[in-house]
């Protein structure tokens, strides 16, 4: 049974940053690319960036800009995503997923979510 455990998130101020994991149970977890995705209220859910199963290479969203950073350690079956400069609209669930090898825009398997809200 695939488990993905998100955690990271809480109440946070503008400008501040924040480093969401989430933990991979019941797959090998190194063969898997893996997502980041976020749900804003009101809005779909939408991408926001991936990693290669090595970790050596990342892809993301363009409303990105910099600001987030998605790493792994295969070692602990983990992924994480690291936010700066938090801003009002970053406020969100942030999943993560583990996404298909043989169709790429499909994810297998999500977490939970973890909230991040952002205040002024």
């Amino acid at each position: 049974q695939v488990q993905l455990v998100e955690s990271g998130g809480g109440p946070v101020q503008a400008g501040d940053s924040l480093r969401l994991s989430c933990v991979a149970s019941g797959l090998i977890f190194s063969r898997y690319i893996m997502g980041w995705f976020r749900q804003a209220p009101g809005k779909e859910r939408e991408l926001v960036g991936t990693i290669s199963t090595s970790g050596g290479s990342t892809y993301y969203a363009d409303f990105v800009k910099g600001r987030f950073t998605i790493s792994r350690d295969n070692a602990k079956n983990t992924v994480y995503l690291q936010i700066h400069s938090l801003n009002s609209e970053d406020t969100a669930v942030y999943y993560c997923a583990v996404r298909s090898p043989v169709i790429s825009t499909q994810y297998l398997y999500w977490g939970q979510g973890t909230q991040v809200t952002v205040s002024s």
